[in-house]
């Protein structure tokens, strides 16, 4: 991952009867990542893609993979979807069940980058022992499971804490952020200090403003 934004389009936000185009667009559209929202119907009320969908997709395109697993378990999946072509593996660290360590240990001996998410009611603090040896930290800055939620603005000081910890621990993981990115969001998104922004209805529908 470059020193530099990253867009990173999310396709739950995509039509799903085309999501090759999806793909098209979001190459296009100059994204850096693709960002695949993998959901249970247990750790979130909905289901969405699973293996098949990534192995469908990943010959598609070059740009990473970002696959977000929003489920119960995430050991479970973890080895799959490496095979299947994720480069980023990123699992909620509510679902975790005190293994963080372990599951971030599993995706690095997988030549993968390791991601840990958070919900907005989970505070920065409880991430402090894994920012040495996770590569992406990523805010959910809407309650996951369902697209087109608006921002919750609190959740950016999440942003602000750990960039302002990456800088004086001198620390090299990524801040993501994820939920309600739009227009009207995307500078106070972008001035919190962030690295990926993922975006799904503001994208997909043309009016993100991404520059």
């Amino acid at each position: 991952m470059e020193n530099k934004r990253i867009l990173a389009p999310s396709l739950l936000s995509a039509d799903f009867g085309r999501l090759a185009e999806a793909v098209k667009k979001i190459e296009e559209g100059g994204a850096g990542a693709v960002h695949v929202d993998v959901m249970d119907g247990t750790f979130v009320p909905e289901v969405s893609f699973g293996q098949p969908v990534v192995r469908s997709l990943r010959p598609l395109t070059k740009l990473p993979f970002d696959v977000h697993l929003m489920v119960q378990n995430p050991e479970r999946q973890i080895e799959s979807f490496a095979a299947l072509g994720a480069d980023w593996i990123t699992f909620h660290q509510e679902a975790a069940a005190g293994k963080e360590g372990n599951l971030i240990e599993k995706i690095h001996s997988l030549g993968k980058k390791a991601g840990i998410s958070v919900k907005p009611g989970t505070s920065a603090e409880t991430l402090k022992n894994f920012l040495n040896s996770a590569d992406i930290i990523l805010i959910m800055t809407v309650e996951p499971g369902f697209g087109g939620q608006k921002l919750i603005p609190q959740c950016l000081e999440k942003v602000r804490e750990l960039a302002a910890l990456r800088s004086e621990l001198g620390l090299s993981y990524k801040i993501s952020v994820d939920g309600g990115v739009n227009a009207q969001t995307l500078d106070s998104v972008l001035q919190s200090g962030v690295d990926i922004v993922v975006s799904g209805s503001a994208f997909f529908n043309g009016t993100l403003g991404w520059r």
